[in-house]
């Protein structure tokens, strides 16, 4: 545990219930492996304990709290919705709150075999989220921004992998930097989840079947969502997800493309530190992020060089 961590514990969770929500503090209490920021409990079958851990400010808590109220009645797969406020007390100087508890098993511990039916539903739930957002809608301090203005992030990822696992560099700053030379986003802001990864979607069925985590939920640029084709989906299913979607040019597509290179590289670096007993390292994020990267640059490859058409998602023919 570091200086900033608080211990919670089973115990702790319900001494916190018992205080504010005495009615809780009588369901069963389990942990939920997983989470950094925030740590999750199970609460009983039908609730969730979400509790501010290594976040050094409530506010991905309290932006959840917000609006996914709002949001949630308008989007096709389940999220998680927040039913009840846990407030900072001596006990525990944090935020906490009871939230839905979204059924299924994260993907970074599952699969998708039903490739079309999760592409067709991804299109579905993002068509649906990224509706234009309200002018208080909450903006973003470090996601969000066009490619160029990530370069740093990107460099600091791929630097900090290992060669060998990274494999091809050079496709890899193509891939980038065809991004970083496309089009910034034109149109109003949108609602964009913003960190949609194998960790933050359940799936079940061999399909996806619930979103969570909306701690970066933010208004601006759809790119940095639909970089979940290749993020999420099988391969060979990215055409698929496009085509649906219908709303991304090609400039958009460039720009998701290149977000998913970076946050594939983001996973490895993840897995990179989990191996390597790293505080905060995830050992299974590797395999996905690697898993990621090569469906990103399968379609780099048969663009060619130049990538200036995204030759994988080139739509089919009505």
């Amino acid at each position: 545990m570091t200086g900033t961590e608080i211990e919670i514990t089973a115990d702790l969770v319900r001494d916190l219930l018992q205080e504010q929500h005495p009615d809780l503090a009588g369901l069963a209490i389990r942990e939920v492996a997983g989470g950094w920021g925030n740590q999750m409990w199970r609460l009983g079958d039908e609730l969730a304990v979400r509790m501010q851990r290594m976040d050094p400010t409530p506010e991905l808590q309290l932006k959840e709290r917000r609006w996914l109220p709002v949001l949630a009645p308008r989007l096709p797969l389940p999220v998680p919705i927040p039913v009840r406020f846990g407030e900072p007390s001596e006990r525990f100087p944090k935020h906490w709150t009871v939230m839905t508890w979204v059924p299924g098993e994260p993907l970074d511990h599952g699969s998708i075999s039903r490739g079309a039916h999760a592409a067709d539903t991804l299109a579905s739930f993002l068509q649906a989220l990224h509706a234009e957002a309200p002018a208080e809608a909450p903006a973003s301090s470090d996601l969000g921004a066009h490619p160029k203005r990530c370069t740093g992030g990107f460099e600091q990822f791929l630097q900090a992998i290992d060669p060998d696992t990274v494999g091809d560099v050079r496709a890899v700053r193509s891939v980038w930097d065809d991004a970083v030379a496309a089009p910034e986003w034109e149109g109003p802001p949108v609602w964009v989840h913003g960190d949609l990864h194998p960790a933050n979607v359940v799936v079940s069925g061999g399909t996806l079947s619930g979103v969570i985590d909306f701690g970066s939920l933010f208004a601006g640029d759809p790119a940095w969502d639909l970089a979940a084709a290749w993020l999420l989906l099988p391969a060979g299913t990215a055409a698929r997800f496009f085509d649906a979607y219908a709303h991304a040019d090609e400039a958009a597509i460039r720009r998701a493309r290149g977000l998913a290179a970076m946050k594939s590289l983001f996973l490895m670096l993840m897995g990179q530190n989990g191996d390597r007993g790293l505080p905060g390292g995830k050992p299974h994020w590797g395999p996905a992020g690697r898993a990621a990267l090569d469906r990103v640059l399968i379609g780099a490859r048969s663009a060619g060089a130049g990538i200036t058409a995204p030759a994988d998602v080139v739509r089919r023919p009505a």
